[in-house]
């Protein structure tokens, strides 16, 4: 028998795949579960239309991380700080601070998880700092501290 998997299933299949399982496994496991449904022609053509509302939903997605990406890569954050001897800062700069800033002065609204710093910035100084917009697109944005 076909059916349309609804869920993830260990060693079976991934949700939205068309597979071939035992008439059995089928009506007593899988349909009664919820896991999966017949497959038949209409819920095949609605598998069809979902997977294709999901592909143009992720191309959109995808076009508008690359945009965002463009308009981070331009954009330069100034943070003034007290300094002491040899440009070292009194505390440090932060992946949180960066966030409040683009969201303070540029109307980003980027999670400061997606801000990748190896360690807070503790010196004066310009430097680049990754963002990661979209699983596979990240831009660059340049930092720069100056003394307060």
């Amino acid at each position: 028998m076909k059916v349309i998997l609804l869920k993830d299933i260990k060693g079976t299949g991934k949700k939205g795949d068309v597979i071939n399982v035992s008439d059995g496994h089928a009506r007593n496991y899988l349909v009664p579960r919820g896991l999966a449904k017949e497959a038949t022609k209409g819920n095949i053509n609605k598998l069809k239309a979902q997977k294709a509302s999901e592909k143009k939903r992720q191309e959109k997605e995808l076009k508008e991380a690359k945009a965002l990406a463009e308009r981070i890569s331009n954009i330069t954050l100034n943070f003034k700080s007290k300094a002491g001897e040899g440009g070292k800062l009194f505390g440090s700069i932060t992946s949180k601070d960066i966030a409040a800033n683009l969201k303070k002065n540029h109307k980003i609204d980027i999670d400061k998880r997606k801000i990748v710093l190896d360690s807070p910035i503790k010196e004066l100084g310009a430097r680049y700092v990754d963002v990661k917009v979209y699983p596979e697109i990240s831009a660059k944005m340049k930092v720069n501290v100056t003394v307060e």
